[in-house]
């Protein structure tokens, strides 16, 4: 059994592979063909969702890793090397990605198949940053596209359309193999955590966004507080938190106690508001100078599940206000803070910024107390603020209104028909989403 990070998702294939090179891919690829199996690669299993489970031919990443190739503002990597791996080789010879999520657990092809993006002013999520892909194809044919790419891979199939469908694809299009990233040498980020209270932020949200490369900020519902992150490239020198103070914040307060007090609201519902008080009240700003990755990923060791939508950059002080009402009128007692990100537009097909400046909110529960209705409720308002559901969580939007607020979606689906027509890679999450 193949089961996900947060325990929601699971499934027995039929069979499970561990390919190591992309001809190996190719090979499973027709054999799940001849034998009327469909397939999918797996991750890490940081989805939420179902997106990439099959009770057909499982390929299992772990040993599709590593780094092929490099140059000076480009690095060729497997598909299923890990995030904190790739930073790592990345940090040895002196380069870094330009931006990453908050998590370095995932693998690299399951990062940028389900749109993981991070916080950036200026610089978009993980699939902005990619140059060109390696993908295995429904004919097991191994195809690279890159961007600007003037070939055709198929009749009727432009090399430039598939490589900007196939960046945040889901694994529809085929199974990617090596993905190339845009890089740069490594730098330091000057990390600022600082309390603020949510009026005040929300009444300076567009001075703070202007202000900071990267700004992340956690609302504690039933207070009026959040927690300010902003990092912001820094000459140096490094300071980072001393062994001790990363252990503190990163281990004791962010996991350790933090899971403490969510096991303690999980018996005791009634107490979570008190909980979230005395939580907000031990906040404190801290600050340190470190090289990007270690900025940029947190350690998350409690469980939890999440539904994150996109929506209109401008609309996000409006869809803040409205979850904090929400949660009032309704009366529920909600644990975990509702986290807040930013990015520039994305010119990837399926990328949730598509076109247009976005505000990312997640909200999450702690794995232990699912809340549906928390999370529909917080779909309605995202939905009515012409949002797009994160494709690794939790949502039941499905392709009919998929198709109303992606401008390429059409296109997408075109393009999955020529190249897929047999549906060799869909699953049940697929046949909803994409039909």
């Amino acid at each position: 059994m193949f089961r996900n990070w947060a325990r929601n998702q699971s499934v027995t294939p039929a069979e499970i592979r561990v390919p190591a090179s992309p001809q190996e891919v190719a090979r499973a690829v027709r054999d799940a063909a001849s034998a009327g199996r469909r397939v999918r690669m797996v991750g890490t299993g940081h989805s939420f969702t179902g997106v990439a489970l099959t009770d057909g031919l499982l390929l299992r990443p772990e040993a599709l890793t590593g780094i092929r190739a490099a140059g000076a503002d480009w690095v060729t990597v497997a598909a299923g090397t890990p995030l904190h791996v790739f930073n790592a080789e990345l940090d040895r010879l002196g380069l870094a990605l330009a931006n990453m999520g908050d998590i370095d657990v995932q693998t690299v092809a399951g990062a940028i198949q389900t749109g993981t993006h991070g916080t950036g002013r200026d610089t978009g999520g993980m699939a902005d940053q990619v140059t060109a892909l390696e993908l295995v194809l429904a004919d097991g044919e191994i195809v690279t596209v890159r961007d600007g790419g003037a070939t055709t891979v198929r009749e009727g199939v432009a090399e430039q359309d598939l490589f900007d469908a196939a960046r945040v694809g889901l694994g529809a299009l085929g199974v990617i193999t090596a993905v190339t990233f845009r890089v740069e040498p490594a730098f330091l980020l000057h990390n600022v955590r600082r309390p603020m209270a949510l009026s005040a932020m929300l009444a300076d949200l567009d001075r703070l966004t202007a202000e900071n490369e990267h700004l992340d900020f956690f609302w504690l519902p039933h207070t009026d507080t959040c927690l300010t992150k902003r990092n912001n490239r820094s000459p140096g020198p490094a300071a980072p938190p001393s062994p001790f103070r990363r252990w503190l914040d990163e281990r004791f307060l962010e996991n350790t106690l933090f899971g403490a007090a969510c096991a303690v609201g999980a018996r005791l519902p009634g107490a979570i508001p008190a909980i979230n008080q005395i939580s907000s009240r031990l906040l404190s700003e801290s600050a340190s100078v470190d090289v990007s990755h270690r900025i940029f990923a947190t350690v998350r060791d409690v469980r939890f599940l999440e539904t994150e939508y996109a929506i209109p950059r401008e609309h996000l002080a409006q869809g803040i206000r409205e979850i904090r009402d929400l949660i009032d009128l309704k009366g529920w007692n909600i644990s975990f803070p509702v986290e807040i990100r930013v990015t520039p537009p994305s010119d990837a097909w399926l990328s949730t910024a598509y076109g247009r400046p976005s505000a990312y909110l997640a909200c999450h529960v702690y794995r232990s107390t699912p809340h549906p209705a928390y999370f529909e409720a917080v779909e309605e308002i995202m939905v009515r603020l012409g949002g797009r559901p994160h494709w690794g969580k939790m949502h039941t939007r499905d392709a009919s209104y998929l198709a109303a607020v992606y401008p390429r979606f059409t296109d997408f689906v075109a393009l999955r028909d020529r190249l897929d027509p047999d549906r060799l890679f869909t699953n049940d999450y697929l046949q909803g989403v994409l039909g």
